[in-house]
């Protein structure tokens, strides 16, 4: 898609947010309903500004269960437009980014007679929504078929099982390709820059206060339009707005927290998610291979606070382990953890104090408040650019954006994708451990810096660090070891040993004190496993 990566240097980009002009859109939250608005409306022609207050994804939107997925159990919640409308979406996400989404196949399998026939009939359904946007069909396996696509799994009392097929991703990888392939389209995008206030002018939104987190610089943008898409945190600057015209605004979203658990892929060795459609609580088990490690999730609990790094509790902890020693040939247990996350899904409050988060609905809300402030909220990844859409089409209906043609989204190939498949990416799933083809076609810009022989970690080198601070926003040991390379939710430990290091060439890049002592700190807390994360 490209030659040379564009680069992100941090003046330059102040430079740019300094200068005396009108967007006509500012958004502020670049998880990915901010990032896909920002690159739809880019691709429109719109001159773009988006402020993030920490990282790119650095909350929900980096802690999935790295599923690309139409949402099987929606099915069973009724949600049947939501299931076909995330299936086609998944197709694109595949098609936009085949370096970091690829196809997964999964196995459901059956300790009961029943089980094979009711949710095979049930996937079959899935696929028939899927229609043309189908990525294999759904198989009836018999028990030793199951145990042969899923060697770890407990074989005593085993039945048979059901094969199908969804989406997986990295997700903070797929965020990063999002901004960059929208700052190629002229969008200014600034990371570690927070939204202080929304700015009026006779009772409407007219921009934005925002202060960059390193130098404590101030900025006033004037914009059209002002978008508020941070995710569960959006109550915050509704509040602020309504306050400015002496009003109030009631919750809008009801956070749930999911937490995922990493062990090593030995436990369940092979190419093949396993699925439990409904554990002992009625909840869904997932113990999916990705980047060489398994992961475990997730749970749904109701949280009132809003914590930026939210740490599972013990008994959510509990839970996942349980579960899945139910259904493992070897019992996981938490001396087996290699890392833990939360994160916090947003969402939308049904608005009568109901806290059953798992029946709230996962689709997105658009709301457009007096003063022009338009907020998205709730949703899910996989429909990161149809949110996007809906967000421009009610910006366009209350006269705050001036039509630009439709969206051109559809079939856009992001950064590191190439103009056709390059085939730099597996073609099922991302289960080998991480390495250059995450970045798809420029392996070569990345192998071209100096210490692209240097490893620091497994997946992890010196000129993947370098690349990391010149061309992917890159701030701190956290930006990289948490989100350019993912090492901190795969193994906290060994992203732990590796901090030094990647500190050491942050600070000759970026001449900063790259919070060494932070990450460190964040990445004790990833690895506890021992102790209750939640008191």
């Amino acid at each position: 898609m490209i030659g040379d990566p564009l680069p992100t240097d941090r003046a330059a980009l102040l430079a740019r947010l300094a200068e005396p002009r009108r967007w006509d859109l500012a958004i502020v939250g670049g998880g990915a309903t901010g990032l896909g608005v920002a690159l739809d409306a880019a691709q429109r022609g719109h001159s773009v500004v988006l402020v993030e207050a920490h990282d790119f994804a650095k909350g929900t939107s980096s802690r999935a269960t790295k599923l690309v997925h139409g949402g099987v159990r929606y099915l069973a919640q009724g949600s049947v437009g939501l299931v076909r409308e995330a299936l086609h979406e998944r197709l694109h996400i595949l098609h936009s980014a085949p370096h970091l989404a690829q196809p997964l196949p999964f196995v459901m399998p059956s300790y009961r007679l029943w089980e094979t026939p009711f949710y095979g009939a049930g996937l079959k359904m899935y696929d028939a929504l899927a229609g043309r946007h189908g990525l294999g069909r759904t198989e009836w396996l018999g028990a030793a078929e199951t145990l042969r696509l899923l060697p770890g799994v407990q074989p005593r009392g085993l039945k048979g099982g059901v094969k199908y097929w969804d989406g997986q991703f990295d997700d903070a990888r797929l965020a990063l390709a999002i901004a960059r392939t929208a700052a190629l389209h002229g969008a200014l995008l600034v990371n570690h820059c927070e939204a202080l206030e929304v700015l009026h002018d006779a009772g409407r939104a007219v921009g934005l206060r925002v202060r960059d987190a390193e130098t404590g610089r101030e900025f006033r943008l004037q914009a059209g339009c002002v978008v508020n898409a941070t995710g569960v945190w959006v109550d915050r600057l509704r509040r602020q707005d309504a306050l400015a015209a002496g009003r109030t605004a009631l919750p809008l979203v009801a956070p749930s927290q999911g937490v995922h658990v990493v062990i090593d892929q030995s436990f369940l060795p092979g190419e093949h998610a396993l699925l439990v459609p409904s554990t002992g609580d009625g909840r869904v088990l997932f113990a999916v291979p990705w980047l060489g490690k398994l992961i475990l999730g997730t749970t749904d609990t109701p949280r009132p606070d809003l914590p930026l790094e939210p740490r599972p509790l013990a008994r959510e902890l509990d839970f996942i382990l349980r579960e899945a020693a139910r259904y493992l040939r070897r019992a996981p247990t938490r001396a087996d953890v290699l890392s833990t996350w939360a994160g916090l899904r947003p969402l939308v409050s049904p608005g009568d104090g109901a806290a059953d988060t798992p029946a709230i609905s996962r689709e997105h809300t658009v709301r457009v408040a007096r003063s022009g402030l338009v907020t998205v909220t709730g949703g899910k990844w996989t429909t990161y650019r149809v949110m996007a859409e809906d967000v421009l089409a009610r910006c366009i209906q209350a006269g705050t954006l001036p039509p630009r043609g439709p969206s051109r989204t559809a079939g856009l190939r992001l950064v590191g994708a190439g103009g056709e498949h390059t085939g730099a990416s597996r073609p099922v799933g991302l289960g080998r451990p991480p390495g250059l083809h995450l970045y798809g076609t420029e392996v070569a810009a990345v192998a071209a810096l100096p210490g692209a022989g240097r490893w620091l970690a497994p997946g992890l080198s010196e000129a993947m660090v370098r690349f990391a601070a010149r061309h992917e926003y890159a701030r701190s040991v956290e930006d990289v070891l948490a989100r350019r390379s993912r090492l901190l939710f795969l193994d906290a430990a060994e992203a732990a040993r590796a901090a030094p290091a990647v500190a050491d060439i942050l600070a000759d890049e970026l001449a900063r004190d790259p919070a060494l002592a932070a990450f460190q700190h964040l990445a004790e807390a990833y690895a506890q496993h021992g102790a209750d994360p939640g008191a």
